[in-house]
């Protein structure tokens, strides 16, 4: 039974997983010899590994794959892709292959500025706040300085410091909305690192002041963060063709094109479908950023706030027929970064980004909206034909027979018997019996 422990941070990782073992599983032998199953056979790589974070264990490991034949502005990539969802590298992959004959993917940066805020407050005179931060925000910028030197030697650095009245949502409420450029790095650290130097001279700039009374000198700073909200960070990618080029789709092009324009126009009007709409396409997303190291909670928080932008929660991709050409586009907020964090430490994300040729933040924001663009062109295209179900449980089935413990040999019957048979659970099960039972 499970009971509480006290500094097990300062155990060692034997220590941990022998407490683990004991006190929280049936069959501690059985628990060390899976743990220690997934320890990566290099020393050095699993040290590596065991300081990523705190209180490691073990690896947890997911399947990393590559999805083909993309063509994003005439340049052909093979996307890593790290997820464990049946079908998602098989529809992205078909869905490239198709854009492939068709032109390809174009994607362009419409802009790239972060955003990170001071939260304060101040009950005074808000003429007098608007004074003061006039005064201040020179000196804002200048007692940063030795934190942005480098990042400005490189183009980027702190591009605007505005300050803003919330105080009709709660009582004596400001911040110090700041927007950043941060380059080929996500800037998370750099941004908090900027923050907190301005909370730090917001008030001791305030106690100078002579503008305020002495209560007004005292401004409380409740805290200082960036946001994962980064509207203007954002990219667009999209496909198109005459309709008469949307054939191999199990329908005439003409009906698919209508219909799929449909299926979008239904997502952006109805948030029940939207947010389904949406998990696809981070199918996408999500599996290339976790390849490539980057952040997959900022980025679908980002992504799902853009998405309600409008006052509703609606589609992030778009679609149209006009002149006789069906287009499909997606605009997606995206903070991403190819230096920094785990890109230069972990060995397949490393591999990852050589992949796709070592990409500049920028082309990695376009390299990802390509991925979620692609996933979601492949499951408005099942779902508006022959239905969801038959490819994604085609591609599930060997989960299903490995679940059933099938041998290798029985597995090569099954996968050839379900090639023109509906998969289902009942029905895998009922023929994998049948098959051991002869």
């Amino acid at each position: 039974m499970n009971t509480p422990v006290e500094g097990f941070s300062k155990l060692t990782k034997t220590q941990k997983i022998d407490w683990i073992a004991t006190n929280c599983t049936k069959d501690p032998k059985a628990t060390k010899q899976l743990l220690e199953q997934y320890w990566n056979t290099d020393p050095r790589v699993q040290k590596l590994h065991d300081e990523f974070i705190e209180n490691t264990i073990s690896n947890y490991y997911l399947p990393f794959a590559i999805a083909p034949n993309f063509k994003i502005n005439n340049e052909l990539y093979a996307i890593p892709m790290a997820i464990e969802e049946s079908s998602v590298v098989a529809a992205a992959s078909k869905s490239a292959k198709f854009w492939l004959e068709r032109g390809g993917f174009k994607a362009e940066i419409i802009g790239t500025e972060k955003v990170g805020q001071v939260h304060f407050i101040y009950n005074g005179d808000r003429e007098k706040l608007s004074d003061f931060f006039a005064s201040a925000k020179p000196e804002l910028f200048k007692s940063a300085a030795s934190i942005t030197q480098s990042m400005e030697k490189r183009g980027g650095g702190i591009n605007a410091i505005e300050l803003r009245d919330l105080s009709d949502k709660i009582e004596g409420y400001h911040q110090l909305h700041c927007k950043f450029e941060t380059l080929d790095a996500m800037g998370a650290n750099f941004i908090n690192s900027c923050l907190e130097q301005f909370a730090k001279t917001l008030k001791e700039r305030a106690l100078a002041f002579d503008g305020f009374t002495e209560e007004e000198k005292n401004i409380e700073v409740v805290m200082s963060i960036l946001s994962n909200y980064v509207p203007d960070c954002l990219v667009k990618a999209e496909v198109s063709c005459t309709i008469s080029d949307l054939g191999n789709t199990d329908m005439p092009a003409e009906e698919f094109a209508k219909k799929f324009v449909q299926a979008v126009n239904i997502a952006k009007a109805e948030p029940y479908r939207a947010v389904t709409h949406n998990k696809g396409i981070m199918n996408g997303i999500d599996a290339v950023v976790l390849a490539t190291g980057n952040d997959f909670r900022a980025v679908e928080a980002g992504v799902h706030a853009y998405a309600a932008k409008d006052g509703q929660y609606s589609s992030l991709t778009h679609a149209k027929i006009e002149d006789g050409i069906f287009k499909f586009w997606i605009e997606v907020p995206l903070a991403l970064g190819t230096v920094g964090g785990l890109t230069t430490l972990h060995p397949l994300v490393k591999l990852a980004l050589e992949i796709l040729q070592n990409p500049s933040a920028k082309q990695l924001m376009q390299i990802v909206a390509v991925a979620g663009l692609a996933q979601n062109f492949a499951a408005l295209r099942s779902l508006v034909t022959t239905g969801i179900q038959k490819g994604h449980m085609k591609m599930h089935l060997l989960n299903m027979l490995n679940q059933l413990g099938a041998t290798e040999t029985e597995k090569q019957q099954l996968v050839t018997y379900f090639k023109d048979q509906t998969v289902t659970n009942a029905s895998v099960k009922e023929a994998y019996e049948r098959i051991k039972s002869n």
